[in-house]
């Protein structure tokens, strides 16, 4: 009999992508068989790049990664989205004790939907634990944020940020 596949899914909604978010991309890459990249929209959210945008950046940004895709979804429980793909694992980032708080209880819900799929933690190293996407995007605008950011986020985010990106919707 052959082993099953050893299907992941990183969700969140990468505006911008960060070199935390890529750490955890590398990690979960030598983790599974294959890492699904879920680009996902929040109704409560206003993006600073469209949800095409943000695929994009990550597409570009883990180039060389034979077992990680880009998607996109929106408007489904990312639990639901995990049986979709015929993901058995869905991998999350922990950085404080509010993020173990927070995950905890979706995994308990995610949990009460679907117990064949479990929830993996991951600790990224100290030096990515304050970096997030509100975080750089907080960091735009003064003189030098260029230097600052750049020390956040992949080549080809900085690059977008400095073409002067207006806020949208997605």
């Amino acid at each position: 009999m052959k082993p099953q596949k050893r299907i992941a899914v990183y969700a969140g909604t990468f505006d911008p992508v960060t070199l935390g978010h890529l750490w955890m991309i590398q990690r979960g890459s030598s983790l599974f068989d294959k890492l699904v990249v879920a680009v996902g929209t929040n109704p409560d959210k206003i993006c600073y790049f469209s949800a095409r945008e943000r695929v994009m950046m990550i597409q570009k940004s883990i180039a060389g990664y034979e077992n990680v895709s880009v998607d996109k979804y929106q408007n489904k429980f990312l639990i639901k989205y995990a049986e979709s793909i015929g993901a058995k694992f869905i991998l999350r980032g922990i950085r404080s004790t509010g993020d173990y708080e927070y995950e905890k209880s979706l995994s308990y819900v995610n949990r009460d939907l679907n117990s064949e799929i479990v929830t993996v933690f991951l600790l990224p190293p100290r030096e990515m634990i304050e970096i997030s996407s509100s975080i750089v995007r907080g960091l735009i605008g003064p003189e030098g944020w260029e230097k600052v950011v750049s020390k956040y986020v992949p080549p080809c985010v900085l690059e977008r940020l400095l073409l002067g990106k207006t806020v949208n919707k997605s």
